[in-house]
């Protein structure tokens, strides 16, 4: 079955999604937020079959989430490093996180959290409107492009 794609969508949800919608990438950015840089151990944390990883970083070094940096230990590797595209994800991937946290496991089932450098658990993500209030999807809405052009 071809998959639709969405890279010329209105929606900027279906263009992301187009973009880093996949759960291998979303996993490798999960990873470099965790500290891994290098192929190797991304693809022995993910146990992912190598080409898939090839394309897949491929893919987020050519959208700019990723950026190939010489290896830190000064080795002639090069490794994978977050760009600031690729920090920008951070909301993304703590916000499924939490939404995971809330409706995935059992009361009281072990799973890894998220803590500021001081220990402490992260707080819940809020969307809040530009005076600071938060908001919740009932009191959104999308603006729709009108007059598109084919």
């Amino acid at each position: 079955m071809k998959r639709t794609a969405f890279a010329r969508a209105e929606c900027p949800v279906a263009r992301a999604l187009d973009a880093i919608g996949d759960w291998w990438s979303l996993l490798i950015v999960r990873d470099a937020f965790d500290g891994l840089r290098r192929f190797g151990d991304f693809q022995k944390n993910l146990g992912i079959a190598k080409g898939m990883l090839t394309a897949r970083l491929r893919k987020l070094v050519e959208l700019g989430v990723l950026e190939q940096v010489a290896a830190s230990d000064g080795s002639a590797y090069l490794e994978y490093a977050l760009t600031k595209r690729g920090h920008d994800l951070f909301p993304i991937v703590v916000s499924l996180r939490q939404w995971g946290e809330a409706h995935l496991y059992a009361r009281g089932e072990a799973h890894s959290v998220l803590l500021d450098k001081a220990g402490q658990a992260v707080g819940q993500l809020v969307l809040p409107s530009k005076s600071g209030k938060p908001l919740s999807w009932a009191e959104t809405r999308v603006r729709k492009v009108v007059g598109r052009r084919r």
